[in-house]
């Protein structure tokens, strides 16, 4: 699976795409059909906290799955969207797999 990532007002450091990397292509274990990843890195200039934003949206044949989340750092904000689309890609699975019996 590709993994196209961007990283918005900032530049990302090797290790976060590495860890990105990783975490996204470790969702081929809920669903083998994934065309790519898109990954989205935005930083928001705010009082906050949680100012870094991850999105990730996953092409499936037939379909698109997105997740965006807001936290404090970039790493918690992609295993965040990871499970997340875990459970997408589970129920996605699933709906496929009723539609085949009926």
């Amino acid at each position: 699976m590709k993994v196209y990532t961007q990283s918005i007002d900032f530049h990302a450091s090797s290790e976060l795409l590495a860890f990105t990397q990783k975490k996204v292509e470790s969702l081929t274990k809920f669903h083998d059909k994934i065309v790519d990843a898109e990954v989205f890195f935005k930083l928001i200039n705010t009082s906050d906290k949680e100012n870094k934003i991850t999105e990730i949206k996953i092409n499936v044949p037939g379909n698109e799955i997105m997740v965006k989340k807001t936290h404090k750092t970039f790493e918690e904000g992609v295993s965040s969207c990871v499970e997340s689309l875990k459970r997408s890609l589970k129920k996605s699975k699933e709906k496929h797999r009723q539609s085949l019996v009926l």
